[in-house]
């Protein structure tokens, strides 16, 4: 009989006993033409590599090596079972929001709700405000994790999408460079010397606060050459050292070999106000130094009408970039936080924008949505999106998102510098703000949930909301 299935037969032979081909070979010993034979066959093989030999040779699984194989197999199971478990705890959010009669529904984790049965604390339907405690389960029986549910009136915010101007002042000296410095003996570098590196901020100089580069410069004229104790933050920590400024030759001035910086200026995009908290939020991550990317210490700051009046496209390994003009040096507000999830103040000045409720980070899910952006002049306007991904996890990359949009494609390239803090709204909601651009994929970038970004705008210090 011919057949035109899958010919399979085992090959003898010390090294390749059970080995199994797969090839037309019409007639001959041991030929079998269809594919019940073929899972005969390899079941057969499989079974022979993992049946021990008898004392005779032969192969024959005995009761204990059955009850051998049970309790290896349930073994493996049990660590998938608790690593999937433990999985399942990590992203999983420690914390939801809900409205008042809201059910608690996680619609990312279908199979998870709350615990069913006697003596679970289940705010599945709620009423009053307040705060409460509930253990999340797989199909409601077996229990994962205990969260907290806070119920409160869904808030609703001025959404903006507008550029606005960043004025920054830096609490102490940030070092971005260092410079020989050339005296009568050769060149050195007194700042190397001491142990300062990149990044580290001066803070005092003998008994010189060093919030400037005046400053700097007024308390190394001081010291005239004497050893002078510099007292340095560093990732955090405070530390002091002893620096020996040195004369030099070329500028007739004492130096210590280093570059300092005591601002920082750029463009964003302002993300909402909470114009009855009197609060604003924006960019989604921190101002940080372009030299050394330290995060700028705050020690005051501003924000400022912008316009966008240029803009550079992104490439694949190129970021683009908008480019703005301050309008004026009238505050808009006051910045009191550069955190590691945007940037916050207080408003002096009512700004526009829209009024939008915020969507809780539980029910931002994947699907098309829109971001509100300005890439010239003043007005925002509405560009379509994609979110590929949320994330629960991480507390300031909660979404990865796709422009979709072919004009912004076409004006920008995607996601840009000066992006950042662009409204994300998905079923009329406010559910997040850009963030980052993935340098490789300027069309791609990630985004942050607006529930983080009003948590930490009204935990600024003096409004009604920190009370």
């Amino acid at each position: 009989m011919h057949d035109t299935g899958i010919v399979v037969y085992l090959v003898k032979g010390p090294v390749r006993r059970y080995g199994i081909l797969s090839r037309a070979r019409p007639g001959g010993k041991g030929e079998i033409g269809t594919m019940a034979g073929f899972e005969i066959r390899f079941f057969r093989a499989c079974l022979r590599i993992l049946t021990p030999k008898n004392a005779q040779g032969g192969r024959k699984m005995s009761k204990h090596s059955i009850v051998r194989w049970i309790k290896m197999i349930g073994v493996y199971l049990l660590v998938a079972a608790v690593a999937a478990l433990g999985w399942l705890w990590c992203v999983l959010p420690e914390e939801v929001y809900l409205e008042p009669e809201q059910p608690l529904a996680l619609p990312r984790f279908g199979w998870v709700e709350p615990l069913r049965g006697h003596g679970s604390r289940n705010v599945a339907s709620t009423r009053a405000a307040g705060s409460y405690q509930t253990t999340l389960a797989l199909g409601g029986w077996l229990p994962v994790k205990t969260i907290r549910a806070t119920v409160m009136q869904r808030p609703t915010v001025t959404v903006c999408g507008t550029p606005f101007g960043v004025k920054m002042f830096s609490e102490g000296a940030l070092v971005v460079g260092f410079s020989e410095v050339h005296t009568a003996a050769g060149t050195v570098n007194p700042a190397k010397q001491a142990g300062l590196r990149l990044g580290d901020r001066v803070i005092r100089m003998g008994n010189t606060v060093t919030e400037t580069n005046e400053q700097v410069h007024a308390a190394l004229e001081a010291a005239a050459g004497a050893a002078v104790e510099v007292v340095y933050v560093r990732k955090g920590e405070q530390r002091q050292t002893i620096l020996l400024p040195v004369w030099d030759t070329q500028n007739a001035q004492w130096r210590a070999g280093m570059w300092v910086r005591d601002s920082s200026a750029g463009v964003g995009t302002l993300t909402f106000v909470d114009a009855q908290a009197g609060v604003f939020a924006g960019l989604g991550h921190p101002i940080s130094d372009s030299d050394t990317g330290e995060r700028v210490a705050l020690r005051s700051g501003e924000i400022v009408a912008c316009q966008i009046v240029g803009c550079t496209g992104g490439t694949a390994g190129s970021p683009g970039e908008l480019k703005g003009k301050f309008l004026s040096d009238h505050a808009l507000g006051r910045i009191c936080i550069n955190g590691e999830n945007g940037v916050y103040g207080t408003v002096s000045t009512a700004i526009a924008g829209q009024q939008t409720e915020l969507a809780f980070a539980q029910e931002v899910l994947p699907g098309a949505a829109e971001i509100l952006t300005t890439t010239s002049g003043e007005k925002p306007r509405s560009y379509r999106v994609y979110i590929e991904k949320v994330n629960d996890a991480d507390p300031r990359r909660n979404m990865v998102l796709r422009v979709t949009d072919p004009a912004l494609l076409a004006q920008t390239g995607g996601i840009v510098q000066g992006m950042s803090g662009s409204p994300i709204l998905q079923n009329g909601r406010l559910v997040g703000a850009v963030t980052h651009v993935l340098v490789n994929d300027p069309t791609r970038g990630y985004g942050i949930f607006a529930q983080t970004m009003l948590e930490q705008a009204h935990s600024v210090p003096g409004t009604d909301a920190a009370a």
